[in-house]
């Protein structure tokens, strides 16, 4: 199992460029299979998630040819099968998504149950109510989600039970083609949402109400190729913003998209980490107040993730190690994912003052000096693994990262941008 030897100390200084958006590019990877002519992506991250959608594409005889390092052109003129690899697709829970794709070209998929983070209950019922609302028949069978629909029809008015973002992408992917009007109010409206209708609008797709939680779509028979770049990853440069905070470091993030960071950057003044923009990038000072703010009434604060524009649950991670460094305490509340913070323990171990009140709040005390933990840490899911990464950057000694195929899932090159930044960190094993 590869690891990451990390020694801590070295404050991050240089200037790094954003990698593209990870949920975009799992779900317009996908989005291709809705056309037989060939469509090409841009700035498609380099990433373990990537790769296995890519397999995926390819098992089921999607043409799939790479144009340069973050550029694909994907042409599923011809798609051999309906049912999705269980070894490859169980890998990612972006695999569900081919559902709506498939359903909505082909009338008929199997997908696995799919894998991915282990953040708690992640249940697909959203999904699976979003499909049946279009006509589909959804039935669990041999490990997985039997799927058929002789012809797809627009749902009407179609109220989503949950602002779930993979279950609004789905459900807009099966949508376009089906005949009719489809309404679906409490859509998530995230960047990548938006990355995944302005791509089927370029390919024929007529969905208006972009960007907000009511999105009308008006079935079309056929959508053609086109030409889109996903938007950069801003859980990428609120990490990396994180990391030099953590450090007392000076960076400068090149294609980090500010306009999605409006409420990070309100979020994180709270914990008196603040930084500026230069254009489309970011800058980082040394010089951070690391204060925790009290709320009014002169109580701890308490911070909460919320379905967009409000502050992503993917930081809320980023902002315990954040948190560990600052002076004052602070309770975080994720309320979406009862098991985001199961890896604080591993903090304490290193000297962090936390604690695990139930599966969704951890309160922190700061501002302490970590060291490093000799037994060594691992990497239980994306976003927790990252904040490990921070925790060892900013600790005394050196600290080892197991588990980092779960890092490899979500960021691109992860030790490579460190070593630009002046890390001491290293990859090691097999």
């Amino acid at each position: 199992m590869e690891t990451l030897r990390i020694e801590g100390g070295h404050p991050l200084r240089g200037t790094i460029t954003a990698g593209g958006n990870k949920n975009a590019a799992l779900k317009l990877l996908p989005a291709c299979i809705l056309t037989d002519q060939p469509v090409i992506l841009h700035n498609i991250p380099n990433i373990l998630g990537v790769r296995n959608t890519l397999l995926i594409l390819r098992d089921l005889g999607v043409d799939v040819e790479k144009i340069d390092t973050h550029s694909y052109r994907i042409h599923a003129v011809n798609i051999d099968k309906t049912r999705l690899s269980r070894e490859i697709a169980g890998q990612t829970r972006a695999s569900f998504v081919f559902s709506g794709p498939m359903l909505g070209r082909l009338g008929a998929c199997w997908v696995p149950v799919p894998g991915g983070d282990m953040i708690g209950g992640r249940p697909l019922d959203t999904h699976v109510q979003g499909l049946r609302a279009l006509g589909a028949t959804v039935e669990f069978a041999d490990g997985g989600f039997a799927m058929s629909a002789e012809k797809l029809t627009g749902a009407g008015y179609y109220l989503q039970a949950q602002q779930s973002v993979t279950a609004t992408e789905n459900t807009i992917m099966a949508a376009v083609l089906a005949a009719g009007t489809t309404i679906i109010d409490n859509a998530a409206c995230e960047p990548h949402v938006q990355d995944l209708c302005n791509l089927l609008i370029i390919m024929g797709a007529k969905i208006s109400g972009v960007g907000s939680n009511r999105l009308t779509i008006e079935g079309v028979d056929k959508l053609n190729g086109g030409e889109f770049r996903i938007g950069s990853d801003f859980m990428e440069v609120g990490s990396f913003i994180g990391a030099a905070v953590v450090t007392g470091g000076e960076i400068r993030i090149e294609n980090a998209s500010p306009s999605s960071l409006r409420m990070v950057k309100l979020v994180y003044n709270q914990l008196g980490v603040d930084f500026t923009t230069d254009g489309d990038a970011v800058l980082v000072s040394a010089d951070q107040s690391l204060v925790i703010d009290r709320a009014l009434s002169g109580s701890i604060l308490e911070i909460k993730p919320q379905p967009w524009p409000g502050f992503p649950p993917d930081l809320m991670s980023i902002l315990v190690i954040m948190a560990t460094q600052a002076k004052g305490e602070v309770l975080l509340h994720d309320w979406m994912y009862e098991s985001r913070f199961f890896f604080v323990d591993k903090l304490n171990f290193m000297g962090a003052r936390t604690v695990l009140c139930d599966p969704h709040r951890v309160m922190i005390h700061g501002q302490t000096q970590l060291h490093a933990n000799p037994a060594g840490v691992s990497s239980p899911d994306i976003r927790a693994g990252m904040a490990m990464v921070l925790a060892a950057l900013c600790a005394q000694g050196t600290t080892r990262i197991g588990n980092i195929h779960q890092l490899d899932r979500g960021y691109e090159d992860i030790e490579q941008k460190l070593r630009v930044l002046g890390a001491n960190v290293e990859r090691s094993g097999a």
